[in-house]
């Protein structure tokens, strides 16, 4: 599996009543621990003081990410999303090859 920086920004739509965001975001958490469980979301992060998560996904390519994995999201349709492939780098400390 190939893995993905994804940035994302939610908003809410103007006009929508608190308790469909409340319903959005308690199945976005049950989804999240069912993408996670599979190995789609790797981590998950939320920078100090912002309203935006950044995170590493997994998925065969950009297409299944997009479709079949961050598509099943419950808040999807309220987000904007930046995805970046990633690839192992070389120096990378994490890397069982890496010249030490």
């Amino acid at each position: 599996m190939r893995e993905f920086l994804v940035e994302i920004t939610t908003a809410v739509p103007e006009g929508t009543g608190q308790e469909e965001v409340d319903r959005r975001r308690a199945a976005e958490a049950v989804r999240a621990g069912e993408l996670a469980a599979a190995g789609h979301l790797v981590s998950l992060w939320r920078p100090v003081g912002e309203l935006r998560s950044i995170g590493v996904w997994r998925a065969a390519d950009e297409a299944e990410l997009h479709e079949k994995v961050l598509g099943t999201l419950p808040l999807r349709p309220w987000m904007t999303l930046t995805v970046t492939p990633l690839e192992s780098h070389p120096n990378d400390p994490g890397r069982v090859d890496a010249a030490r």
